[in-house]
């Protein structure tokens, strides 16, 4: 299954710049060395959203959970990186109850 209403998806710009490619959030900054080691960077934020984004459309939903507040979406696979590698990502996507838009919750180095 595909992470449905993609073409609505998420993905805020306070969670790329202040958290994954973060170096001073105590939570982010692993993820910040690792999306940096693929070519990704800060002044061009956009860049990564935009692959998580494809990273969704190219890879199945692998689990759905639910919260008592919506629906979270975990897809694992290859995410295109600028330096041309293609590393395995493992992406959190949320869908608020109600709602039908995906937004992006957190995405790390997968298997």
């Amino acid at each position: 299954m595909k992470l449905r209403n993609l073409e609505k998806a998420i993905v805020k710009r306070e969670k790329v710049v202040d958290y994954l490619l973060s170096m001073t959030h105590r939570d982010g900054r692993g993820k910040a060395k690792f999306f940096f080691g693929f070519g990704f960077v800060l002044e061009q934020w956009q860049v990564l959203a935009e692959a998580l984004k494809a990273h969704a459309a190219a890879n199945d939903v692998s689990e759905s959970v639910t919260s008592p507040f919506g629906m979270r979406y975990i897809i694992n696979g290859e995410l295109e990186a600028p330096d041309g590698r293609k590393p395995r990502v493992r992406a959190v996507w949320f869908v608020e109850d109600g709602d039908d838009v995906p937004t992006l919750v957190t995405a790390f180095p997968g298997r």
